[in-house]
C-alpha cells in the first residue's frame, strides 16, 4: 500500500473543529502543549526526509533545571519552565541563539508522591502577549511575554483545596478569549475546573468537584460556538468556556494508582462529523464516539486497539498512529489503527515509549530512551526514514517543533535541533 500523505487526509479533525479558542498562532510557532491545536500537528513545517549519520545538527544547547515541562515557542522566543534549586523559574530564550532574555521565579517546596521528579510538568502557554505557567504545586502565573514582568499570580491549590497528585499538577492551562481555564482539581467550592480572568487573574467561574488529571483541555467548535473538552481524574466533560455550564459528561478512568495523561483528540469521520477519542493505560483503554452539543455516542471502545499512558495519538487520513503501552512498563508498541472501528492494521512490537509530532507528511517520535525516529506514516507497516540519539539519557518532556527547529530536553540539557528541509 502507498504511504499516507497530506492529499489523503480527509479532515484530520482538530484542524476543522478545534479552532474554537480564538487562539492565534503564526506560522512556525508552537505556543502551547502539543502545538497550535493541542494535537501534535504542525501544519506549516517543511521537514527534511533524512538526517545526517550523527543526527540532526545542534543549533544550540544549554543546561536546564529539573522538571518535565516541554518548551513553548512564539514571537522568536522559546519559553522554558524548570526548577532551579528551590525555585520554579520561567525563562524566555532567544529562539535563534538560546540566550536568556528574561527570567521570573517563585519558591517551591514540592516533593512528588511517586517518582523522583520535583520540577514543573506543564508546558507554558504563550498568547496575546502574555505567558502563562502552572507549577507543580498549582501556582498559576501570568507574565508579560516581552519583558517578563509579572502581571498576576494565583496559588490555586491553596485557594481551592487541590491535592498535588502523584507527580504534582500536570494539566496545562488553556486560554480561551478573555479567560485562562485550568484543570485545578479543587475540593473547595466545586473548583475542579476554574476559569480566571486573563487580565487580572480573578476567579470568573468554578465548576465540578472533580480531581485534576495529567491531560490538558482541548477546544472544540460546535454549532458555531466554542466549547471545551476536559479530561479530569475520572471523567470526560464538555463545557461552555464562557459560563462553565456542563453540556455532557461520562466516566473515564479508574480508581487506584492510575492517571489520565493523553490529550483528548477531536476528529472528523469521512462525512466531516465531529468525533472524540480518549485513551489511557492501566486497563482503561480507549473510547471513540460521535458527539454534538447534547451528547456523546460510543462507536468503539476497549483496551485491544489502544491503551496508552500519555502519548497523544496522531490522526491522519482516517488512521491513528500511536505508541501503545506505558513509560514505566515493557517497551511500547507502535500501532496504526483504523479510526472508524479501532481495527489495528499493524503494530511494531517493542518500539519503545515516547511522544509524537506530525509535520510535512512525517512523524517524529521522541522516545523516552533518548532516541529520535523519523517515520513515514504508512498503512502497510512501520517505515523509518532516519534515527538519531541526541541524548544518552531519559527524555520525558514533550518536544516542540517551530520554524524547522526541534526542541528536545532531557533532565539536564535543552537542545535546539535543525530538522528543516534545505534546498540542495
Amino acid at each position: 500500500m502507498p504511504a499516507l500523505n497530506t492529499s489523503l487526509c480527509f479532515l484530520s479533525a482538530c484542524c476543522v473543529y478545534a479552532a474554537a479558542s480564538a487562539f492565534q498562532a503564526s506560522a512556525g510557532e508552537w505556543p502551547q502543549i502539543l502545538g497550535p491545536d493541542r494535537n501534535g500537528i504542525a501544519a506549516d513545517e517543511v521537514l527534511t526526509d533524512e538526517w545526517p549519520a550523527d543526527g540532526p545538527y545542534t543549533l544550540w544547547q544549554r543546561d536546564v533545571g529539573r522538571g518535565y515541562a516541554g518548551v513553548a515557542v512564539a514571537d522568536k522566543r522559546t519559553l522554558l519552565f524548570h526548577r532551579v534549586d528551590n525555585n520554579e523559574v520561567t525563562e524566555a530564550l532567544d529562539a535563534a541563539t538560546g540566550k536568556t532574555l528574561w527570567t521570573d521565579q517563585h519558591p517551591t517546596k514540592f516533593t512528588p508522591e511517586v517518582g523522583g521528579g520535583d520540577g514543573p510538568l506543564c508546558v507554558p502557554v504563550i498568547q496575546g502577549g502574555r505567558v502563562f505557567t502552572f507549577g507543580a504545586e498549582g501556582v498559576l502565573t501570568c507574565l508579560d511575554a516581552a519583558t517578563g514582568k509579572r502581571l498576576w499570580q494565583r496559588d490555586t491549590h491553596a485557594d481551592f483545596g487541590a491535592q498535588t497528585g502523584y507527580f504534582g499538577a500536570g494539566s496545562s492551562p488553556i486560554v480561551m478569549g478573555k479567560l485562562v481555564i485550568v484543570n485545578v482539581g479543587g475540593s473547595k467550592n466545586e473548583a475542579g475546573i476554574v476559569a480566571f480572568s486573563v487580565a487580572t487573574g480573578e476567579t470568573v467561574w468554578t465548576k465540578t468537584g472533580e480531581r485534576a488529571s495529567y491531560s490538558s483541555p482541548v477546544p472544540v467548535m460546535i454549532a458555531d460556538a466554542p466549547h471545551l473538552l476536559v479530561i479530569t481524574r475520572y471523567r470526560v466533560i464538555l463545557l461552555d468556556p464562557v459560563t462553565g455550564a456542563i453540556r455532557w459528561q461520562f466516566a473515564f478512568g479508574a480508581r487506584g494508582p492510575t492517571v489520565n495523561g493523553a490529550n483528548p483528540l477531536v476528529l472528523a469521520d469521512k462525512n466531516g462529523k465531529p468525533h472524540l477519542l480518549v485513551t489511557a493505560s492501566y486497563g482503561i483503554g480507549s473510547l471513540y464516539g460521535a458527539f454534538d452539543k447534547a451528547s456523546m455516542t460510543k462507536v468503539w471502545a476497549g483496551t485491544d486497539s489502544l491503551a496508552t499512558q500519555y502519548c497523544t495519538p496522531i490522526a491522519r487520513g482516517g488512521f491513528l498512529f500511536a505508541i501503545d503501552g506505558r513509560d514505566d512498563g515493557p517497551p511500547g508498541d507502535f500501532k496504526c489503527i483504523k479510526q472508524s472501528d479501532g481495527e489495528v492494521l499493524w503494530k511494531e512490537p517493542n518500539f519503545g515509549y515516547g511522544s509524537l509530532i506530525f509535520a510535512d507528511g512525517k512523524i517524529i517520535a521522541t522516545k523516552v530512551d533518548g532516541e529520535l525516529v523519523l517515520i513515514q506514516p504508512d498503512m502497510a507497516g512501520l517505515k523509518v526514514l532516519a534515527r538519531a540519539k541526541p541524548f544518552p539519557s531519559t527524555i520525558r518532556a514533550l518536544p516542540a517543533l517551530a520554524a524547522g527547529k526541534l526542541y528536545v530536553r532531557d533532565e539536564h540539557t535543552l537542545k535546539c535541533l535543525s530538522v528543516k528541509h534545505r534546498a540542495r
